[in-house]
């Protein structure tokens, strides 16, 4: 398997900014599993809860022995799944130093217990160790507080929340995010003649980001939505309007994590909707056992990314640490990885907001990815198929960014 160093860069134009386009991780392919539920273990998707300590903090530790120093914000002794998430991200933030050939990158890796306060203890510290930038937190509370610390001195927090909410100003978020799903199904639905959307999605933070990324997606595309119901504890009520609508429809969102797509699903079949006549469209929350093993499901659509990035990864990480990597480790790999891949080749202006929201973007495990300036990003998915044997995929991730 080549090793990050092997990639050569995007080169989508001929000025400095637009040329970089780093090519980080492993081969351009991607991942698979609960995209924006990459936290499901441990959480809901926007309900990043902060974890109690389970004991002491460990002592504080680096890795590497290069100049350019980036602190690394884990909550590793959290209880319970988010200690064993971040132990696997820090794993595989240390296999891609490791693979990255003699990078000029020291990780000072922060330990923050799954809180605020931790993070902000663990942030301080990096910086007074001389961090030039900070990856992490993992938990949306605790974002702010390393934030507060490195906007007045001007360097970039690049962290691992899912929650869009605490981007921003120097903030930048390497997760799965709803939007680029969204974006994703919509466009690709409209490629194959959908133009009338229906929607069902639940009552909470994750449906807002949701609803605002469909409205638009869908308005961008000059579709129109002929319903829009929200679910919270009841779904009988809202799933009758909506099968009242389906008539009107040639494509039907379902946006929510597995088990709960399940339940919506058998719900408006209950309601008289004969699901097979319809599109239907999902997130990647969709790449779970209960949706592709579900009879009425069959036949839908999401955006994820392609899961052989993530198949090869896994691969090397068991070979390296002799167990499975959780979902999000890709997210610590590849956000090492451009570190990496930034000091090598962009001297001082390695961390810039220039640099890091380069519209070539960058390529990781997870394939494409770019920030933008708001601190959000923008992923490069492929289009699955719901099948009984595990899903298909009907549309490639991209190999670039359109101008």
């Amino acid at each position: 398997m080549e090793g990050p160093h092997h990639r050569k860069p995007l080169t989508s134009g001929t000025t400095r900014r637009t040329a970089l386009g780093l090519i980080v991780g492993a081969p351009l392919l991607s991942a698979c599993s609960g995209v924006q539920q990459s936290l499901s273990q441990f959480s809901s998707p926007f309900g990043e809860k902060e974890a109690g300590p389970a004991g002491p903090q460990q002592q504080p530790q680096s890795v590497g022995t290069g100049q350019v120093k980036v602190g690394l914000i884990l909550p590793l002794s959290a209880a319970g799944n988010a200690g064993l998430a971040a132990q696997s991200m820090r794993n595989a933030a240390e296999m891609a130093l490791a693979e990255f050939q003699n990078p000029n990158i020291q990780l000072l890796i922060k330990d923050d217990s799954g809180s605020a306060q931790g993070a902000g203890q663990g942030t301080q510290q990096a910086l007074a160790e001389g961090a030039e930038i900070i990856l992490g937190p993992l938990f949306a509370g605790s974002v702010p507080a390393a934030a507060q610390l490195t906007r007045p001195r001007g360097t970039s927090v690049i962290a691992f929340s899912t929650d869009s909410s605490v981007a921003g100003r120097g903030v930048y978020l390497l997760s799965f995010l709803p939007e680029s799903d969204i974006n994703r199904i919509v466009d690709y639905s409209s490629s194959i003649g959908k133009r009338s959307f229906a929607a069902l999605v639940p009552d909470n933070a994750y449906g807002n980001v949701v609803e605002a990324a469909f409205k638009q997606a869908v308005g961008r595309k000059n579709g129109r939505i002929v319903a829009f119901e929200k679910y919270g504890a009841d779904r009988a009520t809202p799933a009758r309007t909506v099968a009242q609508a389906l008539g009107q429809a040639d494509a039907l969102l379902l946006a929510d994590d597995g088990d709960s797509v399940v339940a919506t699903a058998d719900a408006l079949t209950a309601a008289g909707s004969n699901l097979r006549n319809i599109q239907l469209l999902g997130t990647g929350l969709w790449d779970n056992p209960r949706v592709l093993a579900s009879p009425v499901l069959q036949g839908g659509l999401y955006a994820a990314p392609d899961p052989a990035g993530f198949r090869a990864f896994a691969g090397r990480y068991r070979t390296k640490f002799g167990g499975e990597p959780v979902r999000t480790a890709t997210l610590a790999y590849d956000a090492v990885a451009l570190m990496a891949a930034l000091a090598r080749t962009q001297g001082a202006q390695r961390f810039t907001a220039e640099t890091l929201t380069n519209p070539s973007g960058f390529a990781g495990i997870d394939g494409l990815f770019r920030f933008r300036a708001d601190g959000t990003n923008e992923r490069g998915l492929a289009v699955m198929k719901v099948a009984t044997g595990g899903a298909t995929a009907v549309a490639g991730s991209p190999k670039s960014f359109g101008a």
